[in-house]
């Protein structure tokens, strides 16, 4: 039954995805080569609305797919098996953690899983790096294959941000009326 298996897809990810909502990113791109749920550029889709949404982003996916996929109860299924891990592993915590707030081991484990974040999430960005960035397919994207619109748009956008330090939504707002606008260049 789909709404099982979209239960269950999401509950893993929601387990193994340690460090925030954009370290589910490459589990998603696995998903998206598992079952013919959504393609890779559609997945640039779901990180553009997930992000421009209220709430975590690995939450606004898992509810995304799952409504896609198989309606409001799909939505609801693939939702709650994203959050649940969570919902039992802060329940577990915080009923040890002062047992375990000086303890050594506890920050060793804390200090090792930052670097692994930190790659999964670079991995994740240079995937959507790779797969925005190129003129080749969503599917199969090159990277000596590099649209320079894209990329000047990006650097762009990247050093405004770095020197302005707006708000997300101006960026996102202004980009989405770029995309609108100058669409023709962006395929260059």
């Amino acid at each position: 039954m789909i709404y099982v298996l979209l239960f269950w897809e999401f509950f893993k990810i929601g387990l193994t995805a340690v460090g925030g909502g954009m370290v589910t990113i490459p589990f998603l791109l696995d998903l998206s080569g598992k079952y013919d749920w959504y393609s890779r550029g559609e997945l640039l889709d779901m990180i553009a609305i997930s992000e421009s949404t209220p709430g975590p982003i690995g939450v606004n996916m898992a509810t995304y797919v799952g409504y896609n996929i198989a309606g409001p109860a799909g939505g609801i299924a693939a939702t709650l098996g994203e959050i649940l891990p969570a919902i039992i592993i802060v329940t577990l915590v915080s009923k040890s953690l002062e047992k375990f707030s000086n303890n050594k081991q506890i920050d060793h484990i804390f200090y090792g899983l930052r670097p692994a974040v930190t790659g999964l999430i670079a991995a994740a960005g240079f995937d959507v790096f790779k797969i925005t960035m190129t003129k080749a397919s969503a599917a199969a994207p090159q990277i000596t294959s590099i649209s320079w619109g894209k990329f000047i748009y990006f650097i762009l956008i990247f050093i405004l941000i770095k020197k302005f330090k707006k708000h997300p939504i101006i960026y996102i707002a202004s980009s989405a009326a770029a995309g609108i606008v100058f669409f023709p260049l962006f395929a260059l």
